[in-house]
């Protein structure tokens, strides 16, 4: 699958599972719109790599998404910056655990705005650009938590529910626009945010980072291994492709067995 000539704005890009879906997009072909957050240096660093292993242009729009007009604002200047916008990866996402009675209103904004609200908006502001090209790619990025439930994370499974609807209702809006609306629904992913939180559980117990793996991914998943984010990103590039054209208000599980208990 080339991506050629096309452009991809993947939010939450500076790092983690959003940096693995640019860069095999990029490899690809894709130009490349960046969102998150991060050290400025960093992500011009990041900007010149990708560009240059890739041989494509990268650029960076450091929208906030909670912020409706800043969303609207990056997703209708992408073609002007890049010469179009053909493939949208809705990625970014924070996280708060806490009982429901204890669960703070701050927190559950927070969480529902990146969330879920973001995804509407830059959905929103996408479709009225891709039908006007005849052709387009949204893909959501949701979780094994977009179909399942688990505790203390009422916000998180709520806003993942309600990317997988939204997507739904984008595909069936879209279904005759040459556009298409999947969501992707990872479990366990190897991230440098998960990576972290292994450590510091190996340190408070006195075990292996191995030993910690397989402790937190079994409490969830049958198989005990990660997802990596170019598994990921390989699934995004198929979606764009010729093979995934039918393929649309689908949600694609890799989550190691999760949801199949």
């Amino acid at each position: 699958m080339s991506l050629k000539g096309k452009t991809a704005l993947v939010t939450g890009s500076t790092s983690g599972i959003g940096l693995g879906i640019a860069r095999a997009l990029a490899k690809e072909g894709a130009h490349i719109m960046l969102n998150g957050l991060g050290d400025a240096g960093a992500i011009s660093k990041l900007r010149v790599d990708l560009a240059k292993q890739f041989a494509v242009k990268v650029d960076y729009d450091p929208a906030d998404m909670t912020k409706p007009e800043q969303i609207a604002a990056m997703i209708k200047g992408t073609p002007a910056r890049l010469g179009s916008l053909d493939v949208i990866v809705n990625n970014a996402g924070i996280q708060h655990v806490a009982e429901i009675a204890d669960f703070p209103d701050d927190k559950w904004n927070a969480v529902i705005a990146i969330n879920l609200t973001a995804v509407f908006q830059c959905t929103k502001y996408a479709i009225p650009i891709m039908k006007a090209q005849k052709w387009g790619r949204i893909i959501n990025i949701a979780s094994a938590h977009g179909l399942v439930a688990s505790a203390q994370k009422s916000a998180y499974v709520a806003a993942k529910h309600g990317v997988v609807g939204l997507t739904k209702v984008a595909a069936l809006e879209t279904a005759n626009t040459g556009i298409t609306c999947n969501a992707i629904c990872p479990g366990w992913v190897r991230t440098p945010l998960v990576e972290a939180q292994i450590a510091a559980r190996a340190k408070q117990n006195g075990t292996s980072i191995e030993t910690e793996s397989v402790a937190l991914l079994s409490e969830k998943q049958p198989m005990h291994r990660f997802t990596d984010v170019d598994q990921l990103g390989g699934l995004a590039v198929f979606l764009c492709s010729d093979a995934a054209a039918t393929m649309t208000g689908t949600q694609l599980v890799m989550d190691g067995g999760w949801t199949a208990q």
